[in-house]
């Protein structure tokens, strides 16, 4: 190696190295590589017609060549291809029936009529969503101008963008595509039964163990895990923010929040990946380049119960001498999770080829996938 190539080198190491855990690197998604939960956490119909959840229910993702198969091509272009039908022109713009508007893709209940009102725009518009969960806010910068998009959270679906001139008391105005909503009256709800309806209940774990975007690919691929949210835990609601947090100016952790079901993997496995892959217990408030004590190692329970079987986990893990040093994790009372900034949510899935990911975050994915391989979707 001549020095011009030895320099070269020397510049991208350190450049991993800078980079960290940072709201400044960036990346491009592949999908030969994703760690995205299957399943997102909505709300559905059960059998006598009520709405229910948060329950999980399975993401559905087809080729355009699938959904062609179902679609005309009109709701393709705009559901599929981001469209807009033309003004004016849909079958449920002036419905005045009491009812449910779900998605024209996939049946996910997205809006109820007592929010429909007329913006005189066009298009169907709703002060507010059937529940926060079923529509999803997505940023859109295309046709020169920044605006809020709204998707469904199931299926992808493209269903219009929101805007903030709506009526009281929300102030909003989901501007929704006809095309991309069917419409079922309230006499009728029980059609709209979802097998997600008879989900058992959930529960959940809150680990920090260094930059959140490394131990949210990790859990993200485990059978059991229904979603998996990154954050701060361990200071005041006040600094829960990334500024802060980065600065070593709290008390605060970056965690993940870890949803899963219980009865497909039980809170002592969590702990077992926790230790074995997600990171390095030994190493006292860092993870490899990450330096501070919101990297620190800890677990965050919520109950005497979690405290005692994580207790009991790392007297076990000592007994045993896997670790050549001492296990420096904290257990510390979950008081809040504040969940962190839009941009931190799913990072690696979303930006595998970003240095920092590929050097700190796919090695733990690849080390879960080889040691606990029959623990995974």
């Amino acid at each position: 190696m001549n020095f011009t190539q030895y320099l070269a080198c020397l510049i991208l190491t350190l450049a991993l190295l800078l980079t960290g855990c940072s709201d400044t690197a960036a990346g491009t998604r592949t999908s030969s590589e994703s760690f995205m939960p299957r399943s997102v956490n909505v709300k559905v119909f059960n059998a006598d017609g009520e709405l229910v959840g948060p329950v999980p229910s399975p993401r559905i993702e087809k080729t355009d060549a699938e959904w062609r198969e179902t679609l005309d091509d009109h709701r393709f272009q705009v559901t599929r291809k981001d469209g807009t039908e033309r003004a004016g022109t849909g079958e449920l713009l002036h419905n005045k029936e009491k009812g449910v508007y779900t998605c024209a893709c996939c049946g996910l209940p997205l809006f109820h009529s007592d929010t429909k009102f007329d913006s005189g725009t066009g298009w169907p518009s709703f002060s507010a969503p059937i529940a926060k969960e079923n529509v999803l806010d997505k940023k859109d910068t295309s046709h020169g101008m920044v605006r809020i998009e709204n998707e469904c959270p199931r299926c992808g679906a493209h269903l219009g963008h929101v805007f903030p001139d709506g009526p009281a008391p929300t102030g909003l105005r989901y501007c929704m595509n006809s095309i991309s909503l069917e419409f079922t009256p309230d006499d009728q709800l029980a059609s709209l039964a979802d097998p997600a309806a008879n989900t058992g209940p959930l529960t959940a774990a809150v680990f920090a163990g260094g930059c959140f975007w490394c131990t949210e690919a990790v859990f993200q691929q485990l059978d059991g895990v229904h979603d998996v949210i990154s954050g701060y835990a361990g200071g005041d609601a006040a600094t829960a923010n990334y500024s802060q947090v980065s600065a070593g100016l709290t008390d605060h952790a970056e965690v993940i929040q870890i949803t899963y079901d219980p009865t497909v993997i039980t809170y002592d496995k969590l702990l077992d990946v926790f230790f074995t892959a997600a990171h390095d217990p030994t190493q006292l408030n860092r993870q490899g380049p990450d330096v501070g004590r919101h990297y620190r190692s800890a677990i965050f329970y919520a109950n005497q119960e979690e405290k005692q079987q994580a207790q009991t986990h790392i007297e076990q893990l000592t007994a045993s001498g896997k670790f050549s040093k001492p296990i420096v994790t904290t257990l510390e009372p979950l008081t809040a999770f504040h969940p962190a900034e839009a941009y931190h949510q799913d990072y690696a899935d979303q930006n595998p080829t970003n240095p920092y990911i590929r050097q700190q975050a796919l090695p733990k994915v690849e080390k879960v996938r080889s040691k606990f391989s029959d623990q995974l979707r």
